[in-house]
């Protein structure tokens, strides 16, 4: 009954989604994703003068205190990070799959303790292994990641855990860390006078990848490998989903390409388990062993393709 329940909210959740009125044209409903990541500049606004006036309330924000950020001024700095972050990797083609992937994630979202932020999800053109948020609600996936999740719930732990990085605000605390060095408003204020979009756009990305090269605090990945697997179990799936994407990573080469930036910015896998495993105990066997359905099974079943 729960997972009837679960299938029938999810098709609500993509119904009330604004561009799915116009799913059958792919270049809008992706279009229509990648103007609300970047919003409020228009698409088509490559003014340097605009890119350097954001670059640098990017800085000023980065260098205020935590209390001193509030909701609004999170979501303009992960929809800038956002974007810095789709100019390394463009959104997948695969309409359906961007469709689906939203709505899986606004539903998880909405069981967190932070329902009412504009959460978006998307998939990044991407082979390799990766998942990764931008404060304020911004959530992406690889394609390369989605193509190795045995099923659903493997999927929603992924994306439980990267909510709960944006609810407890861990990238914006490392972000205020790594800023209080001075490098990163060194970098950024080094172009606030250059004129060329290109260079600003150069820099940007730079510190995108200053921000998620480095990983995480182990503690943050600890805190939202335990929160994300009691938020999942609460949108409805096995609570044992993103324990399997683990066991999975664990036999993972680091010198293998698809997998290095994963393991390089979290915690060794086997320590990962080994904390999830004294935090759940056997607390949420109940919730174990539900029938999930792959990711292409849920396309199907949902009509998305």
């Amino acid at each position: 009954m729960k997972r009837t329940l679960l299938s029938l909210t999810l098709a609500a959740c993509c119904a009330a989604l604004p561009w799915s009125a116009v799913a059958q044209d792919p270049g809008k409903v992706l279009g229509g994703l990648l103007q609300n990541i970047l919003k409020p500049n228009a698409p088509g606004n490559n003014s340097a003068p605009a890119a350097a006036a954001n670059t640098h309330d990017l800085a000023n924000m980065l260098s205020q205190s935590m209390e001193q950020i509030d909701e609004p001024k999170e979501i303009e700095m992960g929809r800038q990070l956002a974007a810095v972050l789709l100019g390394a990797k463009p959104l997948h083609r695969d309409v359906a799959l961007q469709r689906y992937v939203n709505r899986l994630g606004r539903w998880i979202s909405l069981q967190s303790e932070r329902p009412n932020l504009p959460w978006t999800f998307a998939v990044l053109d991407d082979a390799g292994y990766n998942a990764f948020a931008a404060p304020g609600g911004y959530v992406f996936v690889t394609k390369g990641l989605i193509d190795s999740v045995a099923d659903e719930s493997e999927l929603a732990g992924i994306l439980a855990h990267e909510i709960h990085h944006v609810v407890a605000k861990h990238h914006l605390a490392a972000m205020r860390k790594s800023a209080q060095t001075g490098l990163l408003t060194r970098a950024i204020a080094s172009q606030l006078g250059n004129n060329a979009q290109g260079a600003l756009s150069a820099q940007l990305l730079a510190l995108g990848r200053e921000v998620y090269s480095k990983g995480l605090d182990q503690g943050d990945e600890f805190d939202a490998d335990r929160s994300g697997v009691a938020l999942a179990a609460r949108a409805g799936f096995d609570p044992y989903g993103l324990v399997a994407v683990l066991q999975q990573l664990r036999t993972a080469k680091p010198d293998n390409p698809v997998f290095t930036l994963a393991l390089s910015t979290h915690p060794a896998t086997q320590t990962r388990l080994d904390q999830l495993e004294a935090a759940m105990g056997q607390r949420l066997d109940a919730l174990s062993g539900k029938p999930s359905p792959t990711v292409a099974q849920r396309l199907a079943r949902t009509g998305s393709r």
